[in-house]
């Protein structure tokens, strides 16, 4: 299985089969525990995704592997590397192996869509401007985006935007891609293909995946496993024929035919 869930601590060492571990991972926001010692590991190339209600915990799990946030308690590796607890410079290091796609692109609105994708490979991992560019002109071909190397993210549509900020996480070449929602800011009409841009990315590249979406057919499509979250912690996992065919948790048939 690619991703683990258990009620026990597990040891500290990560394992050499995976990419991502967390464990015993606590997380609060005030008297609020939005991650309760969450176990779970996921090995290199698998796709997995996250669904479960507003508030319980998905996100945020996006957010401390992002280092946008650091647990109250318990460990993250990558890659077989401390991302927390570590020093400052070893997770500037191991952050270079994950890429984010945000609900809201994110992209920087004074620079051409050319230079949204080669900014961070140059200036992060060192690339020449020559080599950035050819990256990132061959994404932006992989995204349907040929074109508009010279367009300032304002002259685009939301889901062209959101290609882009697809295109740039790839620039860096990471080994984990994190979706946050990628979808919910887009018109209705625009889901679709920037759907399919992702699974035909989850489906031609190596690339792991963790995925929170409240689209659960996409989730149904790209998914190597599912896991259902509530209250902070995993409840049911598996593949997700499983999932969404037969749930064993009464809270995961209750989730699912409300958003189903």
């Amino acid at each position: 299985m690619s991703v683990e869930t258990r009620t026990e601590p597990s040891v500290t060492a990560a394992q050499p089969a995976d990419l991502i571990r967390l464990e015993q991972v606590t997380k609060r926001f005030g008297a609020n525990t939005v991650l309760d010692h969450l176990d779970f590991a996921v090995r290199p190339g698998r796709h997995v995704t996250l669904i479960g209600p507003s508030g319980s915990g998905k996100t945020t799990i996006l957010r401390l592997l992002m280092t946008l946030a650091k647990p109250d308690e318990g460990t993250i590796t990558v890659d077989g590397e401390p991302l927390f607890p570590a020093p400052e410079k070893q997770v500037r290091e191991v952050r270079k192996k994950i890429g984010m796609v945000f609900q809201h692109f994110n992209l920087f609105p004074n620079m051409s869509v050319l230079r949204n994708l080669t900014e961070a490979p140059v200036q992060v991992l060192g690339l020449s401007k020559d080599e950035a560019e050819e990256r990132a002109r061959e994404l932006l071909e992989l995204v349907g985006l040929a074109d508009k190397c010279g367009a300032r993210p304002a002259q685009l549509s939301g889901g062209q935007q959101q290609r882009v900020a697809i295109a740039r996480a790839l620039a860096m070449r990471p080994r984990v891609l994190l979706l946050d929602e990628v979808t919910s800011a887009l018109d209705p009409e625009l889901v679709a293909g920037v759907l399919d841009l992702l699974r035909d990315i989850a489906r031609s590249t190596d690339i792991t995946m963790l995925c929170v979406t409240h689209e659960m057919g996409f989730a149904r499509d790209i998914s190597d496993q599912v896991l259902m979250f509530d209250g902070g912690r995993v409840i049911e996992s598996g593949p997700p024929e499983k999932i969404f065919s037969d749930p064993e948790q009464d809270r995961t048939r209750e989730f699912l035919g409300a958003v189903l």
